[in-house]
């Protein structure tokens, strides 16, 4: 979970046209890196995961504690109106949140159920709902050893994304993308082309797309096959808030499976 969530600060400060980059060299904890969106949706996912009850209300609240952070337009409008249901968005939302799900599934087929029910409370679309399923299950198979490549092809072949295509092939044709169909596959090579969460966040970075988002969904999936280094661990605190931290705190604390790293 907190992979995903470093994945999210560090590619806050590349967010938006003038901003984005096509380089892994940059510095990765910046002072102008913030949590955003991806994050406050991640918390509450993990919430839900812990404690149980509606994850619409557990999801408006965490938006409403922390305003201001990125939120798509009709996700805003959602998120204001508890009345309002799923509105059939494609988006990278349901992706994005969905890390948590993947550490805290029993089995496969609970990975695949509970990233659904995470997704189809505001992203229902067939797109939406496949992506969500696709970053929990990597998740899910991570801890288990199971061979990188092997991982490629089974989710290839699951969910009819291209994942052939290498970082660098990628990197020059990709473009601001913020659809599940079309920017979920690419998460997914730059988190299992490496052998270290630090990397796959700098090539999610390096894609100059959707930077935040890409990274989080890249940094959740590599946390799972690589492990957490501490000093990464350490090195977003800072640009935390207290109840993020202590939600992150209790869900490692419950859902500590998973390999380690110096």
């Amino acid at each position: 979970m907190l992979g995903g969530i470093i994945g999210d600060v560090v590619g806050s400060r590349f967010e938006g046209r003038r901003r984005r980059i096509k380089s892994k060299d940059f510095e990765f904890f910046h002072p102008d890196c913030r949590y955003t969106d991806d994050t406050v949706c991640t918390c509450a996912v993990a919430q839900w995961l812990l404690d149980g009850g509606e994850l619409a209300t557990i999801l408006r609240d965490w938006v409403r504690r922390h305003p201001g952070r990125g939120y798509g337009g009709m996700f805003r409008r959602w998120a204001a109106d508890p009345a309002r249901g799923p509105y059939g968005s494609w988006g990278n939302g349901a992706p994005m949140r969905v890390g948590p799900v993947g550490w805290a599934a029993r089995h496969e087929a609970e990975a695949l159920e509970l990233a659904r029910r995470s997704a189809a409370i505001t992203h229902d679309h067939p797109d939406a709902l496949a992506a969500a399923q696709a970053v929990a299950l990597a998740i899910f198979w991570g801890p288990q050893g199971r061979p990188r490549a092997a991982v490629r092809r089974e989710l290839a072949r699951r969910f009819g994304y291209d994942l052939t295509a290498s970082i660098d092939q990628l990197r020059p044709r990709h473009r601001f993308d913020v659809s599940a169909r079309g920017s979920t596959p690419i998460a997914l090579v730059c988190a299992l082309e490496t052998q270290e969460l630090e990397d796959a966040i700098r090539n999610a970075v390096s894609m100059g797309g959707d930077s935040d988002t890409l990274a989080c969904m890249a940094g959740s999936v590599a946390e799972a096959f690589y492990g957490l280094p501490d000093r990464l661990a350490q090195g977003v605190r800072p640009f935390l808030s207290d109840d993020i931290l202590a939600l992150i705190a209790r869900f490692r604390a419950r859902f500590p499976k998973g390999p380690t790293s110096p």
